[in-house]
């Protein structure tokens, strides 16, 4: 284990840098199974389907690719829509117990996104259509619009059919979905999928204390800003006598376990490699912790959050993959200068990454495409 803080004077950014490194396991690898992981982690970001294989690979040891598809395949874990009303990938057990808990949240963004384009159609009666057909066998988004369409003509399609990812609780059928295998992924209904109820308690405790856990020590802000619920504040002030209460430079109030890690600020953090929609970078509001301001602009593309390097435990480049023939390259874009021997440790790291993703690829290589 890392060196602890001596005193509770106020923390650093670098402090609340390392924090957050030692509860994602990115300081070290840790030896725990893949469904360990993700629960350890709240669930992975999945909007596309390799990034949660390579988030898992940066923080276990000998994590292997097959292992977290066999356990999509057993129904242990399941892909769904759930924190901030996106993608995740989460386990099967944390799916029954989470996803009541953010189902308010999600009921609010399709009223916001799509109530409008629905306006006319009881939502009740809007959910009975979309269970009806999803009960008959699973169906990709683009089916269920086509399907609904039918039904109401004159409603837009695409709020007919995201609704219904909204306000149904569904979870992804593989194997689309699983490392690979991009495309349109057929949803079908969790309940009957994973032969279990929802749990029946929305209360969001267990949910804050899980995530400063996870991401911790944090403001209620970021608690919300993770996990896309709002007015989380009286559920915080019900929990405080079970919580640290400690205070960053600024004096604000940040939120903690009694018992959880609060690593020296000079703690060593070695290279990792996060895949695109890291949870590490989605889950604060502020996240100077991770990343300068300047940087943040950087990594964000109209396609999204960029896979992206940490060097010294925070953002320092973004990285991709380029693949011709039998040849993998990884390609690295500084977006802060990065000293000679931080490069080396980089490539070196790269290269394992590239032994994961690549194991067929005759030859490997590591590029810095831009000067820094």
């Amino acid at each position: 284990m890392p060196p602890r803080r001596k005193s509770d004077q106020p923390l650093t950014t670098r402090a609340l840098n390392r924090a957050a490194l030692e509860r994602q396991m990115l300081l070290r690898r840790v030896k725990l199974s893949a469904i360990e992981g993700i629960e350890r982690l709240i669930g992975l970001q999945a909007q596309l389907p390799n990034p949660p294989y390579i988030g898992l690979w940066t923080r276990l040891v000998g994590f292997e690719r097959d292992e977290l598809t066999r356990l999509i395949e057993k129904r242990r874990v399941v892909r769904s829509t759930m924190m901030r009303a996106t993608q995740h990938l989460v386990s099967a057990r944390d799916y029954l117990r989470l996803r009541p808990v953010l189902q308010p949240m999600l009921d609010q963004r399709c009223r916001h996104n799509f109530g409008r384009a629905t306006a006319g159609i009881a939502t009740a009666e809007l959910i009975e259509a979309g269970r009806a057909m999803l009960e008959e066998r699973p169906h990709t988004v683009t089916e269920l619009k086509s399907r609904l369409s039918e039904r109401w003509p004159k409603h837009e399609s695409n709020a007919l059919g995201f609704s219904i990812q909204l306000l149904l609780p569904l979870v992804h059928v593989p194997p689309r979905g699983t490392w690979g295998k991009g495309g349109a992924v057929p949803a079908t209904l969790a309940e009957s999928y994973l032969n279990r109820p929802l749990s029946a308690n929305r209360s969001p405790d267990a949910l804050i204390l899980r995530y400063l856990a996870a991401f911790g020590p944090a403001p209620v802000a970021d608690v919300q800003d993770w996990s896309g619920l709002k007015g989380l504040r009286t559920a915080v002030e019900r929990l405080r006598p079970k919580l640290r209460v400690l205070r960053d430079e600024t004096g604000r109030e940040l939120l903690d376990l009694p018992d959880a890690p609060l690593p020296d600020p000079d703690t060593p953090a070695p290279p990792r490699f996060l895949p695109e929609y890291d949870n590490l970078i989605l889950a604060y509001a502020d996240r100077t912790r991770m990343l300068t301001r300047d940087v943040q602009e950087a990594i964000w593309t109209k396609n999204g959050l960029l896979s992206t390097a940490l060097v010294d435990g925070t953002v320092a480049a973004t990285w991709k993959i380029v693949r011709e023939r039998k040849r993998a390259v990884l390609a690295i874009d500084p977006l802060r200068r990065i000293a000679k021997v931080d490069r080396a440790a980089l490539s070196e790291e790269g290269l394992a990454l590239l032994a994961f993703t690549d194991p067929d690829a005759e030859t490997r290589d590591v590029r810095f495409v831009a000067a820094s």
